[in-house]
């Protein structure tokens, strides 16, 4: 996974991510890490413009309803659970926006279960909750999704471990390398504490995971709104997964 080039033409290149603010690629409360971080030391790839053309997203088309998954997997009625709003921009360490970014979606539903094979949960499924959606974010770098809260669930990790309620996102940048991806929690979620994923993350970053309760993004009797703002770089820079 590569840094997101400059974003915007005839302005100053973007500095390097901070990668203090990152998990380490093997961290010893988060066990799957071990089987997956590297052994060797890294190797440096050549700069991605020289070697893999940018893909153009401008032709990938999507739709309102991408970005709604209380309708996207609708079959015979309503998902279950609490309807969210999350919504916020995509910016650099300078606060400018970044446009035309697609970002993807997924997550468990209400019960804390994903819509895959391999996800054992003994929870029931919700046949009109896929779990996935996308969007593209406007000129000023804004995105919205309207979704269900997910619940949480068990992981194995360890001893009646559980996993907070979160939503992943992937970012996708100019290059097929240039694919950021990204976890957001809930403010009071008591069980951040106890999370390793969550607690890989160094401690002066972790709030940058955590959404921000908004009235204002509330839509009133329908659902409540969460702001969620991705930055790409600089000492505020949202955490990313590096593995």
């Amino acid at each position: 996974m590569s840094d997101f080039p400059s974003t915007n033409p005839g302005l100053p290149p973007l500095t390097p991510r901070d990668r203090a603010a990152n998990p380490a690629w093997v961290d010893r409360g988060y066990r799957s890490t071990a089987r997956r971080g590297p052994r060797e030391t890294l190797v440096a790839v050549p700069p991605l413009a020289s070697v893999v053309p940018a893909p153009d997203f401008s032709d990938v088309v999507v739709t309102e309803i991408d970005a709604d998954l209380t309708r996207n997997g609708r079959m015979n009625g309503e998902p279950l659970g609490e309807r969210i709003i999350v919504a916020g921009r995509v910016i650099d360490e300078e606060g400018r926006p970044v446009g035309g970014t697609i970002i993807e979606l997924w997550q468990a539903n209400a019960a804390g279960r994903y819509r895959h094979p391999v996800d054992d949960h003994d929870a029931p499924l919700d046949p009109n909750f896929l779990g996935v959606g996308r969007c593209r974010t406007d000129a000023e770098g804004r995105y919205r999704f309207v979704t269900i809260r997910p619940g949480a669930y068990p992981w194995r990790n360890h001893p009646n471990a559980w996993r907070p309620a979160h939503l992943h996102f992937a970012l996708f940048g100019h290059h097929f390398a240039d694919r950021l991806v990204t976890q957001m929690y809930f403010p009071g979620d008591p069980l951040l504490g106890l999370d390793p994923i969550f607690l890989s993350v160094p401690e002066h970053a972790r709030d940058r995971l955590v959404a921000r309760f908004d009235l204002d993004l509330t839509v009133e009797g329908y659902a409540l709104g969460y702001a969620f703002d991705f930055v790409l770089r600089g000492p505020a820079a949202t955490p990313w997964e590096s593995a």
